[in-house]
């Protein structure tokens, strides 16, 4: 699935093992996944795929600073799917908490789809 901002952005399926990176997609203000070979291409994930990311992983929440999380794991998922015109797409970290995809620092490497 792809956040509703990513509906006018090509889309196509997350491979098992590719890795990506977080970008912003060229007329909206949403991140979400890339290939590095087709950064204009939406990656989008089921619910449920696991990621492992290169670094813990950094976000904002678009303010100033960035926040560090003392995770490179975590689980995508939908937040509040049934609010409309709002960001879903989110990773759920082991100890529970949640990001919005949208919020993930540009640049954020990682291999996808249930990694060892």
């Amino acid at each position: 699935m792809c956040d509703y901002s990513l509906h006018a952005v090509a889309t196509r399926p997350a491979r098992v093992g590719e890795t990506l990176i977080t970008t912003t997609f060229r007329g909206t203000a949403t991140r979400g996944f890339a290939s590095e070979s087709e950064p204009a291409v939406a990656v989008c994930m089921l619910p449920g795929t696991e990621l492992a990311f290169a670094q813990n992983v950094k976000y904002d929440n678009r303010w100033i600073w960035t926040k560090t999380l003392n995770f490179r794991v975590g689980k995508f998922g939908a937040i509040e799917p049934d609010v409309a015109h709002r960001h879903h797409d989110a990773i759920e970290f082991p100890d529970g908490s949640h990001v919005l995809v949208t919020q993930l620092c540009e640049g954020s490497e990682r291999p996808c789809c249930n990694c060892p």
